[in-house]
């Protein structure tokens, strides 16, 4: 268990404390090594109706994603990896957070105050993954533990064990309340107020009759 306080912009080696979590802030830059686990809206639903978790999911990091895999003999080889939208799993996230205690979501687009208020009070964060490049972040990922649920749900949908060095995400909601989504969307909203005020000043001004 990774006890550590984390340095700004390095690499976080999986699993982690709560004490290390805490000391990671919004904006960080990390390189993840250490298994993850992926999960999308089967998985989640799953959980949420109370059936117990194929793996142990205590203190990990939930990767929102459906990976393609190829199986070569007898191991798989993950050939792109991108993240899916997190928004959602906002209604089941919240709840999952503090019952396992989870670390980490890896995801896109961020997600809801009631994630974040979970974050806050279990110590966990969010990290941000670069949308439309799953084939660079596939090349992070170092072997395949194990899959769980996928006669039920299929292989997009089922829970992938997954070893990764260095896989590069941002961290955009920790577990201080800080979530860049939402100050981006607030400052976006007011340049745009401002924009708009500006357009309606310069259409607005009076006739004048030139002759």
């Amino acid at each position: 268990m990774n006890n550590r306080i984390a340095e700004p912009d390095s690499t976080l080696v999986l699993p982690v404390s709560e004490r290390c979590i805490r000391t990671i802030r919004a904006g960080t830059f990390l390189q993840l090594t250490g298994t993850i686990y992926t999960a999308r809206d089967a998985v989640h639903r799953y959980l949420a109706a109370g059936h117990k978790p194929p793996c142990n999911l205590e203190g990990a990091f939930i990767y929102h994603c459906g990976p393609i895999a190829v199986k070569r003999k007898d191991t798989w080889d993950i050939t792109a990896a991108g993240p899916t939208t997190s928004m959602r799993e906002e209604q089941y996230m919240p709840a999952l957070i503090k019952q396992y205690g989870i670390r980490g979501i890896i995801g896109k687009g961020g997600m809801g105050k009631e994630t974040l208020d979970a974050c806050q009070t279990v110590g966990c964060i969010y990290c941000h993954a670069v949308g439309g490049a799953a084939q660079v972040l596939a090349n992070h990922i170092t072997s395949v533990q194990n899959v769980y649920l996928d006669k039920e749900f299929g292989l997009p949908e089922a829970v992938w064990e997954l070893n990764v060095a260095s896989l590069p995400v941002i961290v955009t909601m920790d577990s201080n309340g800080a979530n860049l989504h939402q100050t981006v969307e607030t400052r976006s909203e007011k340049v745009l107020k401002s924009l708009l005020k500006q357009q309606a000043s310069h259409t607005s001004s009076p006739y004048r009759e030139t002759g």
